[in-house]
């Protein structure tokens, strides 16, 4: 696979419409409006199922608020977080690395906090090069690709196993070696195996795909052998003017996510045909229930085990505000108090 013009001129434009935003006043918007910018693959399942079955604009009726909700696709927390700051967007899906990274940089101004988990699952970073054991043996002849560099959480995630593997002082050893590419792409290409692309720190789907479809295809790290266990990688936010502005916006918004929530743990074949609706993936239907039903995965909007990558990011002089708690960094909500 050829990474052609398209794909980063998406990007460019992305960024470009994000800088006209900036560079105008943005209008207060009324409540009951909502844009949401999701990216890509099986982690953003909540909110394909709140859009299949239109429970947003359910939860809003049920508190007198007509909804109307926009999608957005981007790629990378780079351009989700430009969009969020700049009035494109008014909810960010993301990683936990870019919420920490915008919760650092705003605070005491526009305040953006994290307002749901999406749940919690395993990110596989996958290599094609058969002598690529552990993150230990990745040389410059090595391309990983990921959503955005630096800043992503899968990123973060392996700054911190670089940290654990050689010091503190040398998280971003492995920085390096890493390129931004869309998922789809990166999943592509790593299958077809005709690029220098050899690895991808991943997200279901796409990781359950290189798996099965490139023969050399192996895991060399598990993001929650580095997270200490099960973590909410992925998550939405938001700036503090849009929650108080919009509380039954908000409110409905995670309202109909914890609905989402329970309607994939119930019923995995309803989820399934709204990702593939929704997406217009081509990803195969029997797959996409064996990762949606992997027991390792926990579809639930109160986030867990976040802390530590935080904490983490703050000792290695990545962002500059040291979180003491998860409520640091999240808005409150009584579906999120079992939260870590």
């Amino acid at each position: 696979m050829r990474f052609t013009l398209p794909t980063f001129a998406r990007t460019g434009a992305v960024l470009a419409l994000g800088a006209a935003f900036a560079a105008a006043a943005v209008p207060a918007r009324a409540e009951g409006s909502l844009r949401v910018a999701q990216q890509f693959g099986v982690v953003y399942l909540l909110l394909n199922v709140a859009q299949d079955q239109k429970l947003i604009e359910k939860h809003g009726r049920k508190l007198g608020v007509p909804i109307k909700v926009e999608w957005v696709q981007l790629s990378g927390g780079n351009a989700v977080n430009d969009a969020l700051l700049s009035g494109a967007i008014d909810v960010a899906g993301a990683g936990v690395g870019p919420l920490l990274t915008i919760w650092d940089r705003t605070r005491g101004r526009q305040n953006v906090k994290g307002v749901a988990s999406l749940g919690n699952f395993p990110y596989y970073l996958v290599s094609t090069n058969p002598k690529v054991k552990s993150i230990a043996d990745f040389s410059d002849k090595d391309r990983i690709a990921l959503p955005a560099v630096t800043v992503s959480v899968q990123a973060r995630i392996l700054q911190m196993a670089a940290a654990r593997q050689w010091g503190v002082g040398e998280f971003a050893r492995l920085d390096r070696l890493t390129q931004a590419l869309p998922h789809p792409d990166a999943a592509a290409a790593l299958i077809k195996g005709r690029t220098e692309l050899n690895a991808h720190f991943a997200t279901p789907p796409f990781q359950e795909q290189e798996l099965a479809g490139n023969p050399n295809a192996h895991i060399v790290l598990d993001s929650y052998d580095v997270q200490g266990g099960p973590s909410s990688s992925t998550v939405l936010y938001a700036t503090e003017k849009y929650v108080k502005d919009n509380p039954r916006t908000t409110r409905a918004f995670i309202d109909a996510l914890d609905e989402a929530a329970r309607l994939v743990s119930a019923n995995p074949a309803l989820a399934a045909d709204a990702y593939l609706r929704v997406t217009k993936a081509r990803t195969d239907r029997a797959l996409l229930l064996k990762v949606i039903q992997n027991p390792q995965i926990q579809f639930k909007v109160a986030p867990q085990n976040t802390l530590g990558l935080g904490q983490f990011l703050h000792q290695a002089g990545a962002i500059r505000n040291r979180p003491a708690a998860w409520r640091d960094y999240f808005f409150d909500h009584p579906a999120l108090a079992a939260g870590s």
